[in-house]
């Protein structure tokens, strides 16, 4: 996911005071498509995106696969930083786009 960030830079244009500062957008990174490394995730590792994916609370995820809320947490966090993002709705989308949940 792209955010804007913004640079400042001083102007050097003579008609300008000199302590007059402009902001300007830096240039956009690369699109990363996603991990460089083949991800490999298991089917309980899909199936806990898919019920992420339902929109219920991690609560409710939890309770549904018969994992502790904390457990249910942490196998997110693990599943976010072997796909390389930072959060589980980017696991869900990612998981979506390649049609594995």
């Amino acid at each position: 996911m792209e955010q804007a960030t913004l640079v400042r830079r001083t102007v050097k244009d003579p008609s300008v005071p000199l302590l007059r500062e402009s902001m300007v957008p830096a240039p956009a990174p690369a699109h990363d498509s996603g991990p460089t490394l083949p991800v490999n995730l298991t089917d309980d590792e899909l199936q806990l995106l898919a019920e992420i994916a339902t929109g219920v609370t991690t609560d409710v995820a939890a309770r549904r696969l018969e994992l502790s809320a904390r457990t249910l947490r942490r196998r997110l966090r693990a599943i976010c930083d072997q796909l390389g993002v930072n959060t589980p709705i980017e696991a869900v989308v990612w998981a979506a786009r390649k049609q594995l949940i």
